[in-house]
């Protein structure tokens, strides 16, 4: 369990920082916004809106669609296998069976008892990461593909609700995929197999017939962009409320967005431009 003493070490040197510069109870209670679900780190902050950066869903008949197609094709032989059994174990995003999702790569227990902040970090960025797909979700409503191929789920239970849930972007692959990209910088020498899981955990979804390859990739894009700069070590901590966001608008040609890259620049003097670069001033 070498891993938990690095992870330990980072706690405690995050904590010293923290005690010099203001306490912060990070265990502190959190208020939910619906039964199971608490409030995220961007709460209060305007939501990601993911319709502007993730492309349409591929359009019926498209080679993009084909594409999506050949590969839940690929996947149906897989039903009622140990791999669709782990699709249906990793369908469960409530606490505490989803803390034990990354337990493996990681090479630790995640309980709220042995690892209590890291617990909490899942918690809270479920949270962040799943509501970041919902603009592209309902702003495209595409149909699952249970509802087009008339084959098995490996979650029965969850048919209904998924039925008048958008399919694209995947709100798992999304969270899942966020969670290995937080994990894999937090650990880094677990990097390899937490990235891995990541990946495999969004093909989850796949195997079990609720959503499509495109679905995921998209979630997993949207997690890339939500996390925004992640501040893991003390050097990344000169940054922290120094750094603005900027949303993509499209191609930068227009006089006007000038003014929006102001006022997302605020007194910052570093912009991160989502989905098309950096911007620094002197």
């Amino acid at each position: 369990m070498k891993i938990m003493v690095g992870w330990l070490s980072l706690v405690a040197s995050l904590t010293a920082v923290n005690a010099q510069a203001e306490k912060l109870d990070i265990l502190g209670p959190v208020p939910e916004l619906r039964h199971g679900l608490i409030q995220g780190y961007m709460y209060g902050e305007p939501p990601l809106n993911s319709v502007l950066f993730v492309p349409a869903p591929p359009a019926e008949d498209s080679a993009r669609q084909r594409a999506d197609t050949a590969a839940s094709d690929d996947l149906r032989s897989l039903e009622g296998s140990a791999r669709w059994e782990l699709a249906a174990r990793d369908a469960d995003l409530h606490f505490p069976a989803a803390a034990s999702i990354f337990s493996c790569a990681l090479d630790v227990a995640v309980t709220e008892a042995t690892t209590p902040a890291l617990y909490r970090l899942l918690q809270r960025s479920l949270t962040d990461f799943g509501l970041a797909t919902y603009a592209a979700k309902n702003a495209y409503q595409r149909p699952r593909p249970f509802m087009i191929n008339g084959e098995a789920i490996c979650t029965p239970k969850d048919e209904e609700l998924l039925r008048t849930d958008g399919s694209y972007p995947s709100g798992h692959s999304a969270i899942g995929w966020g969670w290995a990209l937080i994990l894999s910088q937090l650990v880094p020498e677990r990097a390899e197999p937490i990235l891995a899981r990541g990946r495999d955990y969004a093909q989850s979804r796949m195997v079990c017939n609720v959503h499509w390859m495109s679905d995921t990739e998209a979630g997993m894009a949207v997690s890339a962009l939500d996390s925004g700069l992640m501040m893991l070590n003390q050097k990344a901590m000169q940054f922290h409320n120094r750094v603005g966001y900027h949303d993509f608008e499209g191609m930068a040609l227009a006089e006007e967005e000038r003014e929006s890259l102001f006022h997302d620049l605020g007194p910052h003097k570093a912009l991160i431009l989502r989905h098309h670069g950096l911007l620094t001033v002197g």
